[in-house]
């Protein structure tokens, strides 16, 4: 269970603060809902209590992980199939995970991929997709703010 005021993650759509613990009615059911906000595109979401695990809501990772995000970034070594099809279906699996280290290894080959031989537009959408998913925990994670994160992932990526 988490409180008001914890920093989560919400896979595919990146990470929040809980600003609500709320009772709706839908479809004639009464249920709690965490009311998740999204900083980086000003968003607010309603999630389901009853269902946090079946989404994949987690805590955002410590200010020490950030470092362990930022090693993943800065290696070379491209792990990604040749095969179009096989190589988007892997990175999109990556991504619904949640798991923040997987998310930096799709942006990381993404980077590789498109300096080697240009993305598709399929695949640019979704490494967008993944920095600012990467970018909006990260900036809850070391209490930083957007453009100061946005630096520290370019670096790395250079």
């Amino acid at each position: 269970m988490f409180q008001v005021g914890d920093k989560v993650v919400y896979p595919m759509h990146g990470a929040g603060i809980i600003e609500a613990i709320e009772e709706k009615e839908v479809l004639g059911k009464i249920r709690k809902y965490y009311v998740m906000s999204l900083p980086l595109g000003d968003m607010k979401i309603m999630i389901p209590m009853s269902s946090i695990k079946d989404v994949g809501l987690r805590q955002v990772i410590d200010s020490t992980s950030v470092d362990l995000v930022l090693t993943i970034l800065g290696d070379r070594s491209n792990t990604m199939t040749a095969s179009w099809n096989r190589r988007y279906r892997a990175n999109l699996d990556k991504l619904r995970s949640g798991n923040i280290f997987e998310v930096a290894e799709v942006i990381k080959n993404l980077v590789l991929r498109e300096k080697e031989k240009g993305l598709s537009t399929g695949e640019k959408k979704m490494l967008e997709n993944a920095r600012q998913i990467l970018v909006s925990e990260l900036v809850l994670a070391g209490n930083r703010r957007e453009d100061e994160v946005v630096s520290l992932v370019q670096g790395a990526l250079a």
